[in-house]
């Protein structure tokens, strides 16, 4: 059947993703994937520069593309118990994590793009943005919508995420920014090599030329001490910074180095969110998952009309327990199933019996597609709770009293 299709539409190839095919390059080679990725763009099909230089045959490419991606520098999770009282808070600065999409802004001669975090060119997604780029350089910082300097929370932003095409109607209601961290080049001089307190000052006054509604610069928070920045942590102030995630770390020497090179950066997200819920259903997973359930939905208590309480769904997790753990839920499904709906099973789940799972996650939104009212972000189990009755579990005005609290901010 999916042949026939491909037969009648005329779509007979199968796309490749460039950071597949850049892992291949990478590995045939024997080189790291941001070798491939500084090279990529200058190259053409069927690349014979690339590949003589991968074979031992000839040097590395020269990098002279314009309009190229550039590979991202990335931060590691920071061990407060073992890491932070070994570094000096006077050697860092601080920067909220902002709850955006990581993008590379790439404007050189007559080409605009708009690069991901791993090399995907999602320029025709965002046409607003790409024409306010009027700058000759190269910013790395975070997508997000930006209402007359007011950033927009991530359910905005899901406004225009995955889009092949956008009407006007909801880039003017959602319209796209960048919230620049970093100046990766400036006209034709590649500033990458500079240490960061250069590429900030660099940057600040490159962002204040470009002087464009859509284009800001993420504030640098001063650090006074660890004790300090996790007060504020734990309780940001009021405004943008209620929508971050928590904060990064960077030292103030560090170079721009593709890759996660450990100790020049670091990231400090604030502690999960969490609830108990039941699980309601479960799915197989794919893969080496496949012959499990590995999918789970979860509900928390509510009332219905009649005053009964009931489960609503109001998540779906996969990840976060362990293989010996993955077995334990498996057969906890398989032994309390009550109905089947092909790959999907429903199991026992009353106040007298079921499985309460401790659900960790990193925000929650309004949404009109649950019938609970709530959508959560980043959902993973972080505990199961095989010693908690399901009648205990959380109810959802808690949910409700953590959505109205990050709404007030």
């Amino acid at each position: 059947r999916w042949a026939l299709l491909k037969l009648v539409t005329g779509s007979l190839r199968v796309g490749v993703s460039a950071r597949l095919a850049w892992q291949a390059a990478a590995d045939y080679g024997g080189v790291d994937v941001p070798d491939i990725q500084e090279v990529w763009h200058g190259q053409e099909p069927p690349y014979r520069d690339m590949l003589a230089w991968l074979d031992g045959k000839g040097e590395r490419p020269q990098v002279e593309a314009y309009g190229r991606f550039r590979p991202v520098m990335l931060a590691h999770p920071i061990d407060e118990a073992t890491e932070m009282p070994r570094l000096d808070s006077a050697d860092f600065v601080a920067e909220w994590k902002w709850d955006g999409i990581r993008i590379q802004a790439v404007a050189e001669g007559d080409i605009r793009r708009l690069y991901s975090r791993t090399g995907e060119d999602i320029s025709h997604a965002f046409p607003d943005l790409v024409e306010a780029m009027d700058f000759q350089g190269v910013i790395d910082g975070e997508l997000i919508v930006l209402h007359d300097g007011q950033m927009g929370s991530f359910s905005d932003l899901q406004q225009r995420l995955n889009r092949k095409t956008v009407d006007a109607k909801r880039m003017n209601a959602y319209p796209a920014g960048i919230r620049a961290y970093d100046l990766l080049a400036e006209g034709e001089e590649d500033t990458r090599a500079l240490p960061f307190y250069e590429r900030r000052a660099r940057m600040e006054a490159f962002i204040a030329a470009v002087h464009s509604s859509r284009i800001d610069i993420s504030p640098l928070v001063e650090i006074e001490s660890w004790d300090q920045l996790a007060e504020l942590r734990a309780s940001p102030p009021a405004g943008d910074a209620r929508l971050a995630e928590g904060f990064m770390l960077k030292r103030r020497d560090s170079v721009y180095e593709a890759g996660r090179p450990k100790g020049p950066w670091f990231k400090w997200k604030r502690d999960p969110m969490l609830v108990d819920a039941v699980l309601m259903y479960a799915q197989r997973g794919h893969g080496k998952r496949s012959s499990f359930y590995s999918d789970f939905t979860f509900g928390v208590w509510t009332t219905d009309e009649t005053g009964q309480r009931v489960l609503t769904p109001v998540g779906k997790a996969y990840f976060g327990f362990t293989d010996e753990e993955l077995k334990q839920l498996d057969k906890f499904v398989r032994n309390n199933t009550t109905d089947r709906f092909g790959p999907v099973r429903a199991v026992t789940a009353t106040t007298e019996f079921g499985l309460v799972l401790e659900v960790a996650f990193e925000g929650l939104q309004r949404s009109t597609r649950h019938k609970s009212g709530v959508a959560m972000r980043f959902p993973r189990i972080n505990r199961i709770r095989w010693d908690k009755p399901a009648g205990e579990a959380d109810k959802l005005s808690a949910l409700e009293q953590i959505l109205a609290a990050i709404e007030v901010g």
